[in-house]
């Protein structure tokens, strides 16, 4: 099988929101959500052959949050690792004001 770039696809509202309640509900005190900037997310998307965006769920050694390491991944599955990303701002404490996503 293949990346054709059409991998993934809307949800509704509604889905989203008993999703990520549900994290929440089981997560109390876990680091919400992360905030890539366009310019990170271009810069990967915009390699060679990139058919869209892995992301790596991580934790930082030091303050033991999670994070997330996002790469680009080709038609043929594989990361494409010279242009790696973190340093996301997360959620806490840079959030969106409450909705039905982070509320």
């Amino acid at each position: 099988m293949a990346f054709d770039g059409t991998e993934g696809g809307a949800i509704s509202l509604p889905q989203g929101a008993a999703l990520t309640k549900e994290y929440r509900l089981r997560n109390p005190t876990a680091i919400k959500g992360h905030f890539f900037g366009k310019e990170i997310l271009n810069q990967i998307l915009e390699q060679e052959g990139c058919m869209g965006i892995r992301m790596y769920y991580a934790l930082d050694p030091e303050t033991g949050e999670r994070e997330l390491v996002l790469a680009g991944a080709n038609e043929e599955e594989d990361d494409m690792l010279d242009l790696v990303a973190d340093l996301s701002s997360p959620c806490p404490t840079r959030c969106s004001s409450a909705n039905t996503l982070n509320s």
